[in-house]
């Protein structure tokens, strides 16, 4: 597999696919054994390693060094056309033989300590998840000679420095980054590793709240609010964005109990209306939804256009007289989110907080702040 032959079309845009981290240290490791085995040190361009999907993937190697009894290989990461604060590292592999049938694989210096549970690696260990951990064991186990094994270290020199921009530090992995990866490659624009990360650290706030309960913020305003007036719960809050569905489907997953669901109006109208996809692109019926709600609570019929006609809805609440309808949007987002985890075959209570632009409190569902306590101000 060529990455610069393989591309998707995002947006009327051709954007080149990349490679993880998990894949960028197989590649250093076969590398450096490939030059540890080879008598006569012949340069090593590129490797080929075997993805997870069965497929093969080139990629170039960037330095090698002889040490007394081991080499030192290095690739340098590259995302593609989606890079993240990973893109451009240089990522080594240390190799050196045993003469016993071990294969230690471990991390040196810029790659993670886990120290929390609820990640797919155990806590005391390296911060090497279990996909890359298979592709690079399975890589030694297919090159070492008969009678031996080998010690893999992975390091990543700017690692630590690099780790300050990711969600590392929250989810209990200290020191570096994550070596990561579940299929090798890196498809540009894909929301599927960024919800990856949102479901560990729902599992993770679950685990750490020991009570099955967590609590879901569309974004900066929710945890800002959730800051100022719920501070010892902010432990238990993840930034769900727009993944509305996705994380009611992990909640469920994960067996939790309940949900505090605190956002902005423009977000809950949708919930309201049974939408779990939240960006504008995917749905965008917000001033419709908005609007037959206010119907419903007795609004005039010249604020309802007025709401209808809005541009969004921060600029709707100026027109809106009966308040009362955010109370009902509030309970109808939980009545459409509890029932969507019904459809998944698992009991879930879910309360609601809807919140303005200025992080006050427009409406609730009846029960929301019957076991939140405010902090003292």
């Amino acid at each position: 597999m060529e990455l610069d032959r393989e591309y998707v079309y995002f947006k009327g845009k051709k954007l080149r696919y990349g490679y993880t981290t998990g894949s960028s240290a197989t590649a250093a490791t076969k590398a450096a054994l490939m030059y540890l085995l080879d008598d006569s040190k012949h340069d090593i361009p590129e490797v080929t390693i075997k993805l997870p999907s069965g497929n093969s993937l080139t990629i170039s190697v960037n330095s090698l060094e002889k040490k007394e009894n081991s080499v030192l290989a290095s690739v340098i990461k590259d995302g593609g056309d989606d890079p993240d604060v990973t893109h451009g590292l240089e990522i080594y592999s240390k190799v050196s033989l045993r003469n016993d049938l071990k294969i230690n694989i471990f991390g040196g210096i810029g790659v993670g300590k886990v120290t929390k549970k609820g990640l797919p690696v155990a806590p005391g260990n390296s911060a090497i998840n279990p996909v890359p951990l298979k592709m690079i064991r399975e890589t030694v186990e297919e090159m070492l000679p008969e009678g031996f094994g080998a010690d893999v270290e992975i390091s990543v020199p700017k690692g630590e420095e690099t780790a300050k921009k990711t969600l590392n530090a929250k989810l209990g992995i200290i020191g570096g980054i994550s070596i990561l990866g579940t299929t090798g490659i890196v498809k540009p624009m894909s929301e599927e590793s960024w919800k990856a990360s949102l479901a560990i650290e729902l599992k993770m706030a679950l685990e750490n709240a020991g009570n099955g309960e967590a609590i879901f913020l569309f974004g900066n305003r929710g945890k800002q609010y959730l800051s100022d007036n719920f501070e010892d719960n902010i432990s238990q809050a993840i930034v769900i964005s727009n993944f509305v569905g996705y994380m009611f489907d992990r909640a469920c997953e994960f067996e939790a109990k309940k949900i505090y669901f605190i956002g902005e109006l423009g977000k809950f109208v949708k919930v309201a209306g049974g939408i779990f996809h939240t960006h504008s692109r995917v749905s965008d019926a917000k001033m419709e939804i908005l609007t037959a709600n206010a119907l419903l609570v007795g609004e005039s019929t010249e604020n309802m256009k007025k709401i209808m006609a809005s541009n969004t809805t921060e600029e709707a609440t100026k027109y809106i007289e009966k308040t009362e309808v955010y109370n009902l949007l509030a309970e109808k987002a939980k009545q459409k989110c509890e029932e969507y985890c019904r459809r998944n075959g698992w009991e879930l209570e879910v309360e609601t907080l809807i919140i303005s632009a200025e992080k006050e409190v427009l409406g609730n569902s009846r029960y929301f702040f019957d076991n939140f306590k405010r902090k003292q101000k």
